[in-house]
């Protein structure tokens, strides 16, 4: 892998390579981002840094709201870190969907019988679902926080290279890659995957956090055809690619469970079939976690196999070595949730009950899925609490990886005003 070089000191700076941030999906567990970047914020200051640290920005599903409002703020890390903090810190389930919706469907039981008696059913009742939740608030939410318009100004300014938010269509299949960015970048075409330059507004970062069967899909318009997308971490095998094809040469990612989790097989030894809850977690898990930890693999592999080449072959190849930086969380978030899922609303719980979510704590049966959907302060504070003490657990290895030193360099002033006096002669 590459390895980075300690940031000399101002006026003297050499060039550092290009940095990727990946923020992957997982609805509430995203939370655990923002801790991660709060404390890479507070290291960023120890070191005295003040240029953003991610020009080129990758996000999917609620991965891609806080990759937006780095964004929209790539001029201020800090106030755009701080921003987040407030907007997570002070999320309810109200705020993403309506919790109201439960008791007009009787807990969730008429939109089960619709799907145990087929879409006949719906017809008949003149009340097809196109989703289990309504994520009207939501939008309504980030129209209010995010203005994505500014990402152009960010661009222009030199603070931002580039924004990718990723989202999948329903209607043709692909995998779609949406990005801005006033670079010359080739859009990349692979199996059922392309990526497409365009202006990123809120419909893409609506689609891109639509989860499959829970929120409504969102019509976008590609290659002239509009079409129905929805989450953006369904069939997303390469989760760090938009971030390298843009042009990052070290990329951080920021996972959302399990690489990094306790070692240990967790079973259930209940004799019971698995619950509809069971069931759904586990598919929304394969959805945004498994793709992230198979690609991580395969760069580690890359990287790997490029150590042993020649130099020679390596210049003779198109692939490069890209410097990796994975922070995940250290703690089960499943277990995590189950502890906290009394904190949701009332009717949101009978409706997971009617899924088949049961038991507390760490005996919670289909605790995965309750992760997804658990937008409630208690939770997310504990979240935000164990992305930052990860984070700061590894403060050597983030140092390293950005080439910043443990404190603000201490300048001679008499360095200083000889600097600025070559400086002021050149200027001359």
């Amino acid at each position: 892998m590459l390895q980075a070089v300690p940031r000399p000191l101002a006026g003297l700076i050499r060039s550092q390579p290009v940095t990727g941030l990946i923020l992957t999906g997982g609805g509430a567990r995203a939370a655990y981002q923002v801790g991660v970047l709060a404390a890479i914020a507070q290291l960023r200051r120890d070191a005295g840094v003040t240029a953003n640290p991610f020009p080129i920005i990758s996000g999917t599903s609620a991965g891609g709201i806080n990759a937006s409002a780095l964004a929209c703020h790539a001029d201020d890390f800090d106030a755009a870190v701080d921003g987040l903090l407030h907007l997570w810190q002070g999320l309810h389930v109200e705020s993403i969907y309506r919790a109201d919706a439960f008791e007009a469907v009787k807990s969730g039981a008429r939109w089960l019988s619709m799907i145990s008696l087929g879409w006949a059913l719906a017809r008949w009742t003149r009340s097809r679902p196109r989703s289990l939740l309504d994520n009207t608030p939501l939008r309504t939410l980030l129209g209010r926080y995010l203005d994505m318009d500014r990402i152009e100004a960010m661009l222009d300014g030199g603070h931002l290279r580039a924004l990718a938010l990723t989202g999948s269509s329903y209607s043709s299949g692909q995998h779609v890659t949406f990005f801005q960015t006033r670079h010359h970048i080739v859009p990349w075409l692979r199996e059922q995957r392309m990526a497409v330059q365009t202006q990123l507004s809120l419909g893409h970062l609506m689609a891109s956090a639509a989860i499959p069967f829970i929120f409504p899909a969102e019509s976008l318009e590609l290659e002239g055809i509009a079409e129905w997308f929805g989450d953006g971490s369904m069939r997303q095998s390469a989760p760090i690619s938009p971030a390298v094809h843009l042009g990052a040469e070290r990329v951080l990612v920021i996972g959302a469970g399990r690489m990094k989790e306790p070692e240990g097989r967790r079973v259930d030894t209940g004799e019971a079939h698995p619950s509809m809850a069971q069931i759904a977690g586990h598919a929304l898990s394969n959805i945004f976690l498994d793709a992230l930890a198979v690609d991580v693999e395969r760069l580690r592999r890359i990287n790997r196999t490029l150590a042993l080449l020649p130099r020679e072959a390596r210049a003779a190849t198109a692939l490069r070595s890209i410097e990796l930086l994975v922070i995940a969380p250290s703690r089960r978030l499943d277990d995590l949730a189950g502890e906290h899922q009394a904190s949701l609303p009332k009717s949101v719980r009978a409706m997971l009950r009617a899924f088949g979510v049961s038991g507390k704590g760490k005996t919670t049966s289909g605790s995965a899925l309750v992760s997804y959907l658990l937008f409630e302060p208690s939770f997310i504070g504990e979240l935000i609490n164990l992305g930052m003490s990860d984070t700061l657990a590894k403060r050597a290895e983030v140092q390293r990886f950005f080439g910043w030193p443990a404190r603000a360099p201490q300048i001679d002033p008499a360095v200083l005003r000889r600097t600025r006096s070559a400086g002021f002669a050149a200027g001359v």
